[in-house]
C-alpha cells in the first residue's frame, strides 16, 4: 500500500508564491516518476508539471517559467515552487506517484486559491 499525501496550499494574492510538498510512503522500491496536476471547478484535470526519476521535467505551457518543480528521491518527495500566481492557477492541486512498474497513485489534493 502506497500513501500519498500533499501539503502547502492556500490563500495567496495574484503576483505571490506557493510551494507544495508532496510526499509518498508505504512500500516504495522505486519511483519512476512524480507529478503534479490540477482541476478547476468545471474542467478537467490537467497537468502542470511533471519530473521522473533521472530529473527531466515536462511543464504545462501555462505555467512555464513561473512553476518549478523538483524532487527528493531520498524522502519520495516531489515540490512545486509556483511564483507569479495568477487567478486562472486557482485550482484542486494533485499529487500523482507513478512506481516501477506501472503502478499509479493519487493524492486527495491540496487547494490553492490565488485572489486578483
Amino acid at each position: 500500500q502506497v500513501h500519498v499525501v500533499e501539503s502547502g496550499g492556500g490563500l495567496v494574492q495574484a503576483g505571490g508564491s506557493l510551494r507544495l510538498s508532496c510526499a509518498a510512503s508505504g512500500t516504495i522500491f522505486s519511483i519512476d516518476r512524480m507529478g503534479w496536476y490540477r482541476q478547476a471547478p468545471g474542467k478537467q484535470r490537467e497537468l502542470v508539471a511533471i519530473i521522473t526519476s533521472d530529473g527531466s521535467t515536462n511543464y504545462a505551457g501555462s505555467v512555464k517559467g513561473r512553476f518549478t518543480i523538483s524532487r527528493d528521491n531520498a524522502k519520495n518527495t516531489v515540490y512545486l515552487q509556483m511564483n507569479s500566481l495568477k487567478p486562472e492557477d486557482t485550482a484542486v492541486y494533485i499529487c500523482e506517484v507513478l512506481l516501477t512498474p506501472g503502478h499509479q497513485y493519487w493524492g486527495q489534493g491540496t487547494q490553492v486559491t490565488v485572489s486578483s
